[in-house]
């Protein structure tokens, strides 16, 4: 995680932890993921500079806030929102659409799953969304499934907390290894979507 992201969240704390993870839920792209953030908090638990309860309460919140903003969205403008997207809005049609497929033949778990698991969450509401999935199903599957999802990395990063500095300068040598594999990985994606997007 950069340097900048933790001092803004060690400055201003909860808001920080609240406007990260809200940006990202409704589509806002952001260099760092939610999961590492929630780690991070579970990081400061540990070390007393934050509170377990206010931590899931503002992630929670803020998870709950920007994904049903997505889902409300494309439930009253979805296809518009799709037929007019600009190109460079990495929006994947055909896993939207074959989320949909699995969602409208009732397999309602499927949501659930769909919520949390890392770089699906946002299409998941995209595509309740456009299926018109009434809110009294949806509002208590996004609650719940933002609620596993906090829980679980955050606790996850209180019991990483005693070997945190351990990892963090066993992991310094790859840094720049891994940020050359990213980047790799981000130019293949836009190449990729350049040349689908011409044919």
């Amino acid at each position: 995680m950069s340097p900048e992201v933790i001092s803004q969240i060690s400055k201003y704390g909860y808001w920080a932890i609240f406007v990260l993870i809200f940006l990202q839920e409704t589509g806002v792209p952001n260099p760092v993921p939610n999961e590492l953030v929630l780690l991070f908090c579970g990081y400061l638990i540990y070390t007393g500079a934050f509170i377990f309860p206010l931590v899931i309460l503002s992630a929670v919140a803020a998870d709950f806030t920007g994904t049903n903003i997505l889902y409300v969205s494309f439930y009253f403008f979805g296809n518009y929102i799709l037929k007019h997207k600009p190109r460079w809005i990495p929006i994947s049609q055909s896993a939207i659409h074959k989320l949909e497929r699995r969602i409208s033949t009732g397999r309602k778990g499927i949501i659930y799953i769909g919520r949390v698991t890392p770089f699906i969450r946002g299409y998941t509401s995209v595509a309740c969304g456009l299926i018109q999935l009434k809110p009294k199903i949806f509002l208590p599957i996004a609650f719940l499934s933002g609620l596993t999802w906090s829980l679980f990395y955050v606790i996850s990063g209180y019991l990483l907390a005693p070997y945190w500095d351990a990892l963090s300068r066993k992991a310094g040598w790859f840094k720049g290894l891994l940020i050359i594999i990213v980047i790799s990985i981000l130019l293949v994606f836009i190449i990729r979507t350049i040349i689908k997007r011409r044919k």
